[in-house]
């Protein structure tokens, strides 16, 4: 029986979500497929189809590594490459081992990428740039699709959490926050809030406004501002993945939860403020995906993680994010 490893241990819940085609690709050459993931984000692959096992590494170096030798692995993939997570399969034993070129650590694979990023190419999706690893090892998919399954147990508990706060079937998702830790003190709520009443009078229907545990301030603010309802902070992966599903429309920033929103199915709209976001490599991919594209004219100094007063999400234009949520039900995402 052959079987291949997946180690996915950086990045964001976005970065490992985008991973799964890799793990799809690699799943029709080997009998086996087992991902290596950060504790935080095994939920994001905990319904994989393509996995056999996930491990999470919250273990010591030797005894991954003893974990990795045991299973005698034929090939592995680093798609986030760091020191340890290049050298885990090289100590592993894993005879045939793809990840990133151009790094102090590249010896210890042997097959090294090139990640087309890092040459200027600023159009590639990021699934693509990962499927350069798969390639690697002569394994490819056409469907480039990230994979969310949602678990029944969290439907269940996701439409309890929706009725206790009077929400019923028709309702419209807003992920105000994209995951930055350090720009949640300056982060533009009154736009935000003025959105979400927009788009609870356009639609009809009440808006659920998302936030992971940190943005719940956040979430909550946009909600009480904007005549929403928040539960930011109330919700595992899952049961966030469950009411993307269930909503007419989600409409997010740019952020692992957008991803996650997309894969399952869900009428999806990303919002990409600023002008280094770089939607056609982070684009949100599912059967009905939009994305909204900067217009504001930031300094070219201006970045996610530096940007100094968000003045485009400040100024993100209302109208136009109505008019591309119209435009996504008008393709069949109502």
């Amino acid at each position: 029986m052959t079987s291949a490893l997946v180690i996915c241990t950086g990045g964001g819940i976005g970065d490992v979500l985008l991973a799964t085609p890799v793990m799809r690709a690699l799943r029709a050459s080997y009998d086996e497929v087992v991902a290596l993931t950060a504790p935080a984000h095994r939920e994001v692959l905990e319904h994989d189809p393509d996995l056999a096992e996930i491990w999470t590494d919250d273990v010591p170096f030797a005894r991954q590594v003893a974990r990795i030798r045991a299973r005698r692995f034929d090939a592995s993939v680093t798609t986030w490459a760091t020191a340890r997570s290049a050298a885990l399969p090289f100590f592993g034993g894993v005879g045939v081992r793809a990840g990133q070129a151009r790094r102090a650590y590249s010896a210890l694979f042997t097959r090294r990428v090139v990640v087309r990023s890092e040459l200027g190419d600023r159009a590639t999706h990021w699934t693509q740039i990962l499927l350069d690893f798969a390639r690697a090892l002569g394994c490819d998919t056409r469907d480039a699709t990230p994979v969310f399954n949602v678990p029944a147990g969290a439907r269940a508990s996701s439409r309890q959490l929706l009725a206790a706060r009077g929400v019923g079937d028709a309702y419209v998702v807003l992920h105000p926050t994209r995951g930055i830790a350090a720009a949640r003190e300056r982060w533009p709520v009154a736009r935000l809030a003025e959105l979400a009443r927009a788009l609870g009078a356009a639609e009809g229907v009440p808006v659920v406004v998302t936030g992971a545990g940190g943005d719940r301030a956040i979430a909550d603010a946009v909600a009480a501002a904007g005549g929403a309802i928040s539960i930011g902070g109330a919700t595992t992966l899952g049961e966030f993945g469950a009411i993307a599903a269930g909503a007419r429309a989600v409409v997010a920033m740019d952020s692992g939860p957008m991803h996650v929103a997309a894969a399952t199915g869900a009428p999806t709209l990303g919002i990409f403020a600023l002008q280094s976001d770089e939607p056609d490599r982070w684009a949100p991919l599912g059967p009905r995906t939009a994305v909204l594209r900067a217009t504001y004219p930031c300094p070219p100094n201006h970045r996610k993680e530096t940007c100094p007063d968000f003045a485009c999400v400040a100024a993100l234009d209302v109208p136009r994010i109505l008019a591309s949520v119209r435009a996504l039900h008008a393709r069949g995402g109502g």
